[in-house]
């Protein structure tokens, strides 16, 4: 699981985490805390969002709230950011279109015009959230003195401050993203999530806590407004002088030691090297393996899995058991990333079901992957897109609207058209040959014999019912009457009338049966 999704799916007190120094006692500010506006989290952890979309919409927001409205121009805006006005333009062009995730559209442009014709700069609006919509309040001022880049990384730290998230640099680094070059769209490196959080403490808006979190980790604390450290008793701060704890007796913060660690040394003289293996990348944060340097048995925690991930793996569950853990976290990593990229958990169980049920339709093909490798199979035909270059395109369907792809149907259109060019050019380069003898005459037909009339066709299933009646089924809805349904109109048709939530749990009992209808 990436810690985007993490992030927008983490409870109030999701992990507990022992409570800091305030950083600001003592402290001296330049002024008050001034004011500040509630931003959707998505706007913070969507990768379809360039870093100066966050702080073009914080500024919109706040001029919003005159009674006027925003009527800033391109230009002014871009002045009170200190950006140029092609990054503000490219900002707002993310904001005031669809998005391409969910089709929304943060802020709402309408361009004025004086009755002789001569325009006036536009008023611009933001989206009203609903009330179950993940937030977080960024003080304007932060938008005028940081960075874009800088800007994000102090939203995401005061989201996880607010709902008691412990943090580690490589979570940060895996909500910021490269939006040009040749590392478009790919997360940012440990190393540079490091040097930004040093950036972002020396200006004053956070207090970077060193080694006082969850398991070692550092703790933050982020400001309302850049602070300036002043004169304080000395155990304000941390003492780290003989550990990486911040208690008088030092040591480290960790809450089990590996005793295997205490052996002899082997060759004489000091100044040996202690080499740390990096996280071989499990889907829960925090949680690294341990290795010993004698043995190559893993000895750490089991593998832990996101309940998003194993929501999205629900349909091959009977397959979890005989995939190896690395293989399955390999899995997890996947389905981590193409979370946070946006695609939905209910595509990518949609698309999974789809697949293993042709799978399972098949008995040789799916006996053959069971005696191979299914997570094999899981990785390379089960959770990789098919269809275009688009994103909503799903195997050749628009996903939100489930109609046929306009881009796949060109390309079918075009490969048909050039394959009829190509087979008369063919025609056209053959040879002329003599025409054939004629046939001898054919022999009488004999008597026609009438067929008896088909059998009507099969009936097609029950009606659906519109959306107010299909919730008040699904409401109403018992196990029995679920299991009815796989029994009787099979799978699909199941799924369409009481949804996923209700027919997963019963689909890998009954799906055997459930396949075909009465």
């Amino acid at each position: 699981m990436t810690a985007a999704v993490a992030y927008a799916a983490a409870p109030a007190a999701a992990v507990p985490c022992p409570e800091t120094p305030r950083a600001s006692t003592g402290a001296r500010p330049r002024t008050g805390g001034g004011l500040r506006v509630r931003v959707p989290l998505r706007l913070v952890v969507g990768a379809q969002y360039r870093d100066a979309a966050l702080s073009v919409y914080i500024k919109i927001a706040a001029l919003a709230m005159r009674p006027e409205g925003c009527t800033a121009k391109v230009s002014v805006l871009a002045e009170y950011l200190g950006l140029s006005k092609s990054v503000v333009e490219r900002g707002l062009k993310d904001l005031s279109h669809p998005d391409e995730v969910d089709g929304l559209v943060e802020v709402v442009t309408t361009r004025r015009t004086l009755r002789g014709g001569r325009g006036q700069s536009a008023h611009r609006v933001v989206r009203k959230a609903t009330e179950a919509e993940h937030f977080v309040w960024v003080p304007v001022r932060a938008a005028d003195a940081l960075s874009p880049r800088l800007l994000r990384l102090y939203a995401l730290i005061a989201y996880a401050e607010a709902r008691n998230v412990p943090l580690a640099v490589g979570d940060l680094g895996g909500m910021l993203y490269h939006h040009t070059g040749t590392k478009a769209g790919q997360h940012l490196g440990d190393r540079q999530a490091a040097r930004l959080i040093e950036e972002l403490g020396s200006t004053g808006w956070i207090t970077v806590h060193a080694r006082q979190g969850l398991q070692g980790r550092h703790a933050y604390e982020t400001h309302r407004h850049p602070i300036h450290p002043a004169a304080q008793a000395p155990a304000a701060a941390p003492v780290i002088h003989d550990g990486s704890g911040a208690v008088s007796a030092g040591g480290s913060l960790a809450s089990r030691e590996d005793q295997r660690t205490d052996r002899p040394v082997k060759r004489a003289g000091v100044g040996g090297s202690i080499r740390r293996r990096r996280d071989a990348g499990s889907s829960a944060r925090g949680h690294s393996e341990k290795r010993s340097n004698s043995s190559g048995a893993y000895r750490g925690p089991g593998l832990q899995l996101s309940p998003r991930v194993w929501q999205v793996l629900e349909p091959v569950r009977p397959e979890l058991p005989g995939i190896s853990p690395y293989v399955l976290r390999r899995i997890g990593q996947e389905i981590g990333r193409q979370l946070s990229a946006g695609v939905g958990m209910e595509r990518l169980t949609t698309r999974l079901l789809t697949r293993y049920s042709r799978l399972t339709a098949h008995g040789p093909a799916a006996e053959r992957a069971r005696r191979g490798d299914v997570g094999r199979w899981i990785l390379g035909a089960g959770l990789p897109r098919h269809g275009c270059r688009l994103d909503s395109c799903e195997d050749g369907v628009t996903w939100a609207t489930r109609e046929r792809c306009h881009l796949c149907a060109n390309i079918a259109a075009a490969a048909a058209e050039a394959e009829r060019l190509a087979a008369e050019e063919a025609r056209a380069q053959q040879p002329a040959v003599a025409a054939p003898p004629p046939e001898p005459p054919a022999p009488s037909r004999p008597p026609t014999t009438w067929l008896p009339w088909p059998p009507p066709p099969p009936d097609p299933g029950p009606a659906l019912p519109d959306g107010d009646e299909r919730e008040q089924l699904r409401a109403a809805a018992t196990p029995e009457a679920v299991r009815q349904a796989l029994a009787v109109h099979g799978a699909p048709t199941a799924i369409r009338l009481y949804g996923h939530a209700l027919v997963l749990p019963h689909l890998t009992k009954h799906h055997d049966e459930g396949t075909t209808a009465s």
